[in-house]
């Protein structure tokens, strides 16, 4: 069952709620509950902080009860549910293009980045505008992290820079500027409603994980190759890189990336950071125990001859002067450069596909 507690709200920047007594930090998706201010009794979901999540650890405002009732709805004519049959139910204007069998992905066909995790999303981007700055990037939101899409900080900022020209929320995710109601139907509409140059395709912040092989909220960037690959669109893959990932599963070659390549049923482009130590940025820490070959060499056997991995010069230094976010699951770019580095050189090897294509 839902775990709802009663709260009032005893600051609204940042969100701080009284639960029980006890001043917790709270998250509200203000274009589902409105405004929020001093005073207001909420009921909050708790679970995520008793939990002791880390990126998911603050409560979740549910309703307002101060001034969150008899207002919201829509006026339109949509008849397209999100959430659907939840209690957070609501009505959306799907993206996708009508007819769109007809012509599938069309004359244009802008490659796509599939992103391992959310932490790649903002140098990604930072990259390609460094190979390409008029470059036309747009991002689909998928499942496999959070699923509102207002909650990123990444994407108001890469928006707020010029380095994103749009956000699609597909699926059951949604609060990006356009609704879709699939990846599939996401996807075509970058390319033919949208006309975005360049996509990056990705799930929220917040990734879901288990220690299974496919229990985990990577598994989404198989659906989004797959999806990309089908609209027979350039498919990239950005793999999930670590020097310093404390998990075993994750350091060097995450096994994430690894299900990912063993299942794909089609073949797409891995781009990786070139193997160059004085490219790290001064201060960083264990550079001398970042054995680079023997992370390639796992990649290669993870792809197993299926799978085309080209190197991408990456610059760690100016993209960690460029004030775009540098912190991941808890590292800096000095003490995890090589997550990093993967996914600048997504974004460059994003940019270089246009490039080549055209």
């Amino acid at each position: 069952m839902l775990k709802l507690r009663r709260g009032v709200v005893v600051a609204a920047d940042p969100l701080t709620v009284e639960v029980e007594g006890e001043e917790r930090p709270a998250w509200a998706d203000r274009s589902l509950v409105g405004d929020i201010t001093e005073g207001d009794e909420l009921i909050v979901n708790t679970e995520a902080l008793d939990l002791g999540l880390g990126s998911g650890g603050f409560d979740v405002v549910h309703v307002n009860l101060t001034r969150g009732l008899g207002h919201g709805g829509t006026t339109r004519n949509e008849h397209v549910i999100k959430l659907n049959y939840t209690s957070l139910q609501h009505a959306v204007e799907p993206v996708e293009v009508p007819l769109a069998g007809e012509g599938g992905a069309g004359a244009s066909s802008p490659p796509v980045l599939v992103l391992p995790l959310h932490g790649h999303l903002a140098p990604a981007c930072w990259a390609a505008a460094q190979v390409s700055p008029r470059l036309r990037v747009g991002y689909v939101q998928t499942v496999g992290g959070a699923l509102p899409g207002s909650l990123s900080r990444d994407v108001a900022d890469l928006r707020a820079r010029g380095l994103l020209a749009g956000h699609v929320t597909a699926g059951p995710a949604y609060g990006g500027e356009h609704e879709a109601i699939s990846l599939v139907g996401a996807l075509d509409a970058a390319v033919r409603r949208l006309s975005w140059e360049a996509i990056v395709c990705g799930p929220g912040p917040g990734i879901l994980g288990s220690t299974t092989s496919y229990g985990h909220g990577g598994l989404a960037a198989l659906d989004s190759a797959h999806a990309a690959l089908a609209l027979r669109l350039p498919t990239l893959l950005s793999p999930r890189l670590s020097s310093s990932d404390p998990r075993s599963r994750h350091r060097g070659l995450s096994h994430h990336t690894a299900s990912v390549l063993g299942l794909l049923l089609g073949s797409v482009r891995i781009p990786v950071p070139e193997i160059d130590l004085e490219g790290w940025p001064t201060g960083t820490e264990g550079v001398e125990e970042v054995d680079l070959p023997s992370v390639l060499d796992a990649l290669h056997e993870a792809c197993d001859d299926r799978h085309d991995v080209t190197v991408e010069r990456v610059d760690l230094e100016a993209y960690a002067a460029s004030g775009l976010p540098a912190l991941a699951m808890g590292r800096t770019i000095a003490q995890d450069p090589l997550f990093f580095a993967a996914a600048l050189a997504g974004g460059a090897g994003l940019a270089g596909a246009v490039r080549v294509k055209g």
